[in-house]
Parts: C-alpha cells; structure tokens; sequence
C-alpha cells in the first residue's frame, strides 16, 4: 500500500519539525515539509493526500495559499494551523472549505493527529461511495437490465445511449410494467452524472397538498406541521437526475410551478426567500399519451414542450417476440436463487408456447410474477402450462352475433382498441388505418368515451 502523503508547510523550522515528528510517528505516513507558501505550490504536482498550513507566512498568508491550492488541487485536503484563535477567520475559512481550523497551543499535537485520522476516514468512505457507485453502474449496463434481442428493443438501446451521451431531458412513455424506472436508472448510471444522486418520485402517490413540498422543500414555520427545513426533492438531485414518474398526475397548478424551475433552472422552499440554483437532468414517464394530455387541457403545452427532450416510447411486452422467452429464463434463473431451487429449471415446449400466446396486459411485471410462481409450484425439471397462473382478466371480446349497425361495431372496434392502448388516438389511428380526427369526431360527438 502506498504511503498516506502529507505536506507540512510552516515557516517557523523549529515548529514546523515538532508537527513532521508528530505525524511520521505513523509509519503509514510520508511527511515533507515546506518553510514557504511559493515551495508547496511548487511541489502541488506530486498529488499529495493531505496539506497542513500556517496561517500566516511572510510570502503569502494562509486564505490565498489555499485558495491556489484548491485551483489545482480541488480534491485535496487542507488543515490551517494559526497562533492566534480568531473565530471570524475560522468561520470564514469553514466557509471556503477548509477541512479543520486548529490553535497552536499545547494540544495541537493532538489535535492534528486526530485531525487527519477523521480526515482519512472521510477519504476512505468517500472512497467506497466512489467505488459502489462505479460498481452500480455496471449493473445498469443496457443489456444487463433488458433482456432481449428484438428489434424493437434494438431500437430502444440505441436511444438509451443517445440519452446518456447527452444532457438533454429524457420523457419515457409505456405501459404498466413495461420497466419506465429501470431506464431512466440505466440512462443515469451511464452518464457523466453517474456519480451524483438518481431522485425518483412518483407523482401519483403523493397528496396534492404535499407535492410542491416534497418536490421543492420548505423552510421551518412554512405551514402547519413544518416543525423544520426540508429539502425538496430536485435539490437532492443537485448535479444528478430526477425521475418524475406519472408526470402526467401533476396537476396544473404544480405543472405552473414546475415549468418556472425548470425555465429558470432556479427555485424558492415555500416559506421562503432564499434562491437557490439547479442543476439538475430531468427525466419524466408516464403510461398516458401527453399529447393527448395537452389537447384535452390536462397538461399545460408549454411544459410539454419543456419535458418532452428526447422521447422513448417502450414497446409492450407482447410486440417484443422471442424476447419474453428470455426474459423468462433470466427470472427462471432469478427465482430458483432467490428460492434455493436446484438445479435450475427450464420451460417445458408447452409452456413455452404458452407463453408467446399469452397477451401480457401486465407486461414484464406480469411475466416476471407468473414465472415466480411457477418456479416454485414446478415438481419437475421443467415447467410446465399448469404450473402458469395467468391473469383471469380477459380482453373484452367483441359481440358479433349481436345485431349492430355497421356504425356500431366501427365504434365498438376503435372503443376496445382505444382501452387496449390507454387512450392513445394516434397509436390506435395507426394501427387500424384511420384517420386521427375520425377518432376525435366521435369523441367529441359522445359515441366514444375516454
């Protein structure tokens, strides 16, 4: 292991050795001392661990050789050591960052040594948080969190990685159970702000009376029940990303004060005056269609607009192929570790076939929960169609030995694709090859209810 480096810089020599004795009592440590300001700003390039300083030197005093140690530097720690106990320079240094302010009296000795054991530790931790981090982001490599080889989801990669080459906001569109979270993580985690916080928030579980708290803090008194400072959520996600889940939720008195942080890049806790600066990446998901959110006046355009960035619409389980085959065998694999389940199972021809049947209204939740419970009911090496519990749910059929116009069953059909794809106008004016404002006539006209 490499020795701990600390400078020493003190212009008295006779103190300045008592301090380079005391600490290269650790054998960890390799200690060089500097009697000028100008020699350790010399010797900066060597990268040392820890800096200790004098606060006043004939060439330069101790605020300004640490404000240029910090310019090549940043990283490094630095501990003033003054002969005099003056609280508005100390408090005045904590302020620009300094890492520990100490008196030369007879416990400063101690103190020092003390000084650096909590700065090593600090470093160690910081450390770690680096490393796990670095470890979590290999985990939400692209091909690691979604499985399959379609080319929907091809096509679904390829924008992952657009997103987390760039900084523009992110909006993830889907339905339930499609894996909105996992991507927005993946986008995050393979960014240059990897190393800061993701923020989720799931706008449709908080009260109303509780989102602009929760998503921009409040101070102590703000309201009732405000018994001390909270910080909102987009200030935790300072230099890192916030996921806002079920954007669509928000109504439009939040949506009026979300657009004003994101266009100003700024905001104000309620109950208070203090303004403080943003900078955050904004990824948003929702199952709804916001275009449809906008022209029913739910959803203000202009945020619209703001949010939208770079879209990534995540194709239903059902339209992905072989694909739930595979997400099959990594859950089969998943939950016969989880259960203590050996040697592995596999699925049975029947079952798989079974399976690409299936519709998935529950998408990847869905299979993952159906594939769970089989590992567990299976009695054999393979998994076979009983083992399955599908849901009991069925898609309403359409009643043709009914006797309806021609009018009737053209309303009944876009009424049930309409449920199939959550209100989505223009995914069902595709699908069945119509034209968008057909759809909006009956709409608008009651023949077809959303």
């Amino acid at each position: 292991m490499e020795a701990y480096q600390i400078f020493v810089v003190e212009d008295d020599a006779w103190y300045g050795e008592i301090l380079e004795y005391q600490l290269s009592l650790n054998p960890d440590y390799a200690v060089q001392r500097f009697t000028t300001a100008q020699e350790c700003l010399k010797n900066l390039y060597k990268k040392p661990d820890l800096i200790t300083i004098d606060y006043a030197m004939p060439d330069m005093n101790g605020i300004t050789l640490f404000k240029k140690i910090k310019e090549t530097n940043p990283d490094t720690p630095v501990i003033m050591i003054s002969a005099q106990e003056n609280i508005s320079t100390a408090v005045e240094l904590l302020k620009l960052g300094i890492n520990d302010y100490i008196v030369k009296d007879d416990n400063t000795k101690e103190l020092l040594w003390n000084s650096v054991i909590r700065i090593r530790e600090h470093q160690a931790l910081k450390q770690k948080v680096e490393e796990l981090k670095e470890e979590l982001g290999h985990k939400y490599e692209f091909d690691k969190i979604i499985k399959g080889s379609s080319p929907a989801i091809k096509k679904i990669f390829a924008l992952m990685e657009k997103a987390s080459n760039s900084q523009i906001n992110v909006s993830i569109t889907g339905e339930t159970g499609t894996g909105k979270e996992l991507v927005a993580k993946a986008i995050h985690y393979n960014s240059e702000r990897k190393k800061k916080n993701f923020v989720a928030v799931n706008m449709a579980a908080i009260p109303k009376e509780l989102v602009e708290s929760e998503l921009f803090g409040h101070e102590k008194g703000a309201f009732t029940g405000a018994i001390a400072r909270k910080t909102g959520r987009f200030e935790e996600a300072s230099k890192g990303t916030l996921f806002l889940d079920e954007i669509a939720e928000a109504d439009l008195n939040i949506q009026t004060k979300l657009l004003r942080v994101l266009q100003e890049r700024e905001l104000v806790r309620v109950g208070g005056n203090e303004v403080i600066k943003l900078d955050v990446r904004l990824i948003v998901a929702t199952h709804k269609n916001l275009e449809e959110e906008v022209q029913q006046g739910r959803f203000r355009e202009d945020l619209y607009f703001r949010i939208m960035g770079l879209p990534i619409e995540l194709p239903p389980l059902r339209e992905r192929g072989n694909d739930t085959l595979l997400l099959a065998s990594h859950f089969i694999t998943e939950a016969c570790h989880e259960n203590k389940i050996h040697p592995v199972v596999t699925l049975s021809t029947a079952a798989k076939e079974k399976l690409l049947k299936y519709h998935f209204p529950g998408n990847i939740r869905e299979l993952k929960a159906i594939i769970d419970l089989a590992c567990v009911m299976c009695n054999g090496a393979e998994i076979q169609p009983a083992d399955m519990k599908f849901s009991v749910t069925k898609q309403k059929q359409l009643a043709f030995a009914e006797e309806k116009t021609m009018e009737e069953y053209y309303i009944d059909i876009i009424q049930a694709f309409l449920k199939k794809y959550n209100n989505n106008v223009l995914k069902v004016a595709d699908v069945l090859q119509i034209g968008k404002s057909t759809i909006y006539k009956l709409i608008n006209n009651d023949k077809i209810k959303v």
